[in-house]
């Protein structure tokens, strides 16, 4: 097995919460049909259907809060690219101020570093980061901070340079830290004994009759399954399906080529 296997951990829980949805259906589906344990089923009607709202509410609660996690930290990705490439953009506009061929320098420096941090998605993707891109922060922090950009446009102008290149590593380090975000499985363990307790209350309220309870338990699997796995696939904002974009990172310096 690879070593990076957990790198795609994701994929393998949404598998597992499709099967399991339907291998929990199709079992309650075997013992509500089967001779020797139809009649113990049929003896469990009674129970009214309000009773599923209360599984039924908890269940859609849980799946809500762990949807929310992982959107969550999709937008908060998409701001951090967005701000790194502010920061980026701003610090293009600031180089202006400088004299040749000290600006020309500087500018290519913010490009090298633009599409640097753009080529570290792939690095992302696979829950690492590239020492590339923290060098040359790096650099554009130390050239900022020089004597010589000092004297190039006063302490007002460098301070506030010195903020923008702060924040481009800030932002950096965000997108660093979310892309390395793992599934919780004790999270998703409990959405999964509380959707498998939904089924079987469902199936429970339709006691006496086998057909009608594998439609219903049928249909909450048909809408609870798909909608976990769509959640879990989206687990690292950096992978596809729905990958944040580095395209705004790439346009903050692009007449630099």
């Amino acid at each position: 097995m690879p070593a990076n296997w957990h790198v795609y951990d994701h994929y393998a829980y949404a598998f597992v919460a499709v099967v399991g949805t339907f291998a929990a259906v199709w079992a309650i589906g075997w013992l509500m049909r089967t001779p020797r344990w139809a009649p113990w089923v049929h003896s469990l009607r009674g129970v009214v259907p309000p009773f599923i709202n209360i599984i039924g509410v908890l269940f859609g609660l849980t799946l809500a809060f762990l949807a929310n996690d992982t959107w969550s930290a999709h937008d908060r990705a998409t701001n951090a690219v967005y701000k790194e490439a502010d920061a980026l953009r701003s610090l293009m506009v600031f180089s202006g101020k400088l004299a040749e061929p000290m600006g020309t320098q500087f500018r290519a420096a913010l490009a090298g570093y633009a599409h640097a941090s753009a080529d570290e998605w792939a690095d992302l993707a696979h829950r690492t980061s590239s020492t590339e891109v923290s060098q040359r922060a790096d650099h554009l922090l130390i050239t900022i901070g020089s004597a010589d950009m000092l004297r190039a446009v006063g302490d007002n102008v460098q301070a506030l340079m010195l903020r923008k290149a702060s924040d481009i590593r800030d932002e950096r380090d965000l997108r660093i830290g979310l892309s390395q975000t793992h599934i919780n499985p004790l999270k998703w363990l409990g959405m999964a004994f509380l959707g498998f307790v939904t089924l079987i209350s469902v199936a429970v309220v339709h006691a006496e009759n086998a057909r009608a309870a594998m439609v219903a338990i049928l249909l909450f699997a048909l809408a609870a399954a798909p909608t976990a796995a769509i959640v879990l696939v989206q687990g690292n904002p950096f992978q596809q399906p729905s990958s944040v974009s580095p395209a705004p990172i790439r346009a903050a310096v692009a007449h630099q080529g």
